[in-house]
């Protein structure tokens, strides 16, 4: 048994995507005031979905020798995408950031990090239990 599966590596992928998501929703914060600045957005969840796809009902089939394996792809080619928010309101200085809503989606990222970091932690020591035993 390997300590590497896929649920670790989706844990750690997912906080380091949550941490990068921290990292753009302060960056907004700060620049509630500046002046035609539009606030950003990272997702990553489909992608990680994807990654995951234990099931395999994400992928797409390829029967062919020919096709393409485009649904899968694992963590190697996993990224987030960053863009402007499309749903931001346009304050009267071209700014798009509303500071309640950043905070707002600051505090359900740091609850689901939180709660990442104990999955992993029992992950882990679940593995080293397992290690002990033999």
């Amino acid at each position: 048994m390997g300590i590497d599966d896929t649920t670790i590596r989706a844990l750690a992928t997912s906080l380091n995507f949550r941490q990068m998501r921290q990292e753009i929703l302060s960056s907004n914060i700060a620049n509630a005031e500046t002046p035609g600045y539009k606030a950003k957005r990272i997702e990553f969840e489909d992608a990680l979905e994807r990654a995951i796809d234990l099931d395999g009902l994400r992928r797409m089939g390829t029967s062919d020798g020919r096709h393409y394996n485009v649904g899968g792809g694992g963590f190697a080619n996993l990224a987030p995408s960053v863009h402007e928010d499309p749903n931001g309101v346009v304050a009267g200085n071209g700014n798009t950031v509303d500071k309640e809503d950043e905070m707002a989606r600051m505090a359900d990222n740091e609850i689901l990090h939180d709660a990442a970091v104990q999955l992993l932690a029992r992950k882990l020591a679940l593995k080293k239990y397992a290690a002990s035993e033999r």
